[in-house]
């Protein structure tokens, strides 16, 4: 999984969300998704806060205090 993207991780999830949903499988199979499923989870949390820190490093400022610099909007994504 190392080298599996966040994005790869997420479908995979999605994918067995959907199946778990479903209620087709049978009980070991639900256990095995369940598995992977937490296994994936955790990836793309762990990906998740290495991206948070990143950004949180990138956002310091001098000081090395964190300093709150609001995402710049284009005109056609202002939120209504």
């Amino acid at each position: 999984m190392a080298k599996d993207k966040f994005e790869e991780a997420l479908k995979k999830l999605e994918e067995l969300v959907k199946k778990m949903e479903s209620g087709d499988l049978a009980l070991e199979d639900s256990l095995k998704a369940f598995e992977e499923g937490i296994r994936l989870i955790r990836f793309c949390t762990g990906k998740l806060d290495e991206a948070e820190r990143r950004v949180e490093i990138l956002l310091k400022n001098d000081q090395g205090d964190l300093a709150p610099v609001p995402f710049p909007q284009d005109e056609g994504d202002a939120v209504s």
